[in-house]
């Protein structure tokens, strides 16, 4: 199963983690001090907030897939949709590792493709400059980074 992600940056986790809660029936299946998620069954979907930037809005959209074999499916279709795509295996982001595909749509939203390999003690890297495009935002200082969103 293919599930869709959203990740949204937040100026109060635990005033959004309460309302995001009575709006999805559910508590986080993760939270921490500056994360939350959400892992929904109807609609199904990866639904993630963070405080740790200081704009709020949309950090990035996204496909989580089950498989690495379905991870490269839609990195191929990325490819032949000519975008350049951002590979990442491994990488440490948001309390999980995984392998990665990111790319900019063509106005500049970041979209991360990923297969959850497990989780991480730690957020990930995210020393990067948030307005750098996701074809650029990896692996240029630190393997294990988490993408940065292209500029809104």
């Amino acid at each position: 199963m293919k599930r869709f992600h959203v990740h949204v940056h937040v100026a109060g986790l635990e005033e959004s983690v309460r309302f995001y809660s009575t709006l999805f029936g559910a508590a986080p299946a993760v939270i921490k001090a500056d994360y939350a998620k959400w892992m929904l069954q109807d609609p199904p979907v990866n639904f993630a907030i963070s405080s740790r930037m200081a704009a709020a809005g949309i950090d990035h959209l996204g496909i989580q897939v089950e498989s690495d074999e379905d991870l490269g499916e839609i990195k191929r279709r990325l490819e032949a949709a000519g975008q350049a795509v951002t590979a990442q295996e491994n990488a440490s982001c948001c309390y999980a590792r995984g392998n990665k595909a990111w790319v900019s749509d063509p106005g500049g939203i970041s979209w991360e493709t990923f297969h959850t390999l497990g989780e991480s003690a730690v957020y990930g890297d995210d020393t990067l400059k948030r307005s750098q495009p996701a074809s650029e935002a990896c692996c240029s200082t630190s393997p294990a980074c988490c993408a940065a969103s292209a500029s809104r």
